[in-house]
């Protein structure tokens, strides 16, 4: 079920935009409006200096996102991640990604990401060259390019992402997808369609809107997103 959902065109809702008083209800919210990947956010306070949340959380959303038919995209911001997987992925992760420049062991960490039944994801910061992700094509299932620097939410659009994807495009397999997150709205979403991108993290502005459900369906039609 992740392999495919994450295949698809996808948007994917960020709860680190969420009220966390009320994160069932706007989990709900999103998938009653088409909404089956749910984009968690990891952050240590160290590889990105905010903390936000861990395997709890992602244990707490399980039941509810899988009896939907949705999957939990866990977005590791974390140095070490290969220390953590295990854990994640015992919490209910489907998706897995980790950071092209949080760990030396890039390869073992996806592989360990695999191994535990998770789709392995590998995301680039927006400084990391797109060429670099050729040394391990093989080894991750989707490529997350950050298109705002990582470990804030509610950032403005890096507009040299829209060319990053494209030549990512160019660089990957056809089937790769590729997931953009940061500063992702009906607009920048659009673009970034046009560049090859075909799964859309959105944050704030989906839980940033008085109607998340409308915020999410708009950015759907903008992208042909499913």
């Amino acid at each position: 079920m992740g392999a495919e959902l994450m295949s698809d065109t996808r948007v994917a809702p960020s709860i680190l935009s969420a009220d966390f008083a009320r994160l069932g209800d706007q989990v709900r919210e999103v998938m009653d409006a088409g909404a089956r990947v749910i984009h968690v956010d990891v952050m240590d306070g160290h590889f990105v200096p905010p903390i936000t949340i861990g395997a709890l959380v992602v244990e707490a959303l399980r039941d509810q996102v899988h009896g939907d038919g949705g999957v939990l995209d866990v977005h590791l911001m974390i140095e070490r991640p290969e220390r953590l997987l295990d854990a994640f992925a015992a919490a209910g992760a489907d998706s897995i990604a980790i950071h092209w420049e949080s760990t030396p062991n890039v390869h073992y960490a996806l592989k360990a990401i695999r191994e535990a039944g998770c789709n392995a994801g590998l995301a680039i910061n927006p400084a990391t060259a797109p060429e670099s992700v050729t040394a391990a094509v093989d080894a991750f299932d989707h490529l997350l390019c950050m298109t705002v620097n990582p470990g804030w939410g509610g950032q403005p659009y890096i507009e040299a992402s829209t060319d990053k994807v494209r030549r990512l495009r160019e660089l990957l397999p056809d089937h790769m997808p590729i997931e953009v997150d940061g500063g992702i709205d009906a607009q920048t979403a659009a673009a970034c369609t046009e560049a090859g991108a075909t799964l859309f993290v959105a944050g704030s502005s989906i839980f940033g809107s008085q109607d998340p459900a409308a915020a999410y369906t708009e950015i759907v039609e903008a992208t042909g997103a499913v």
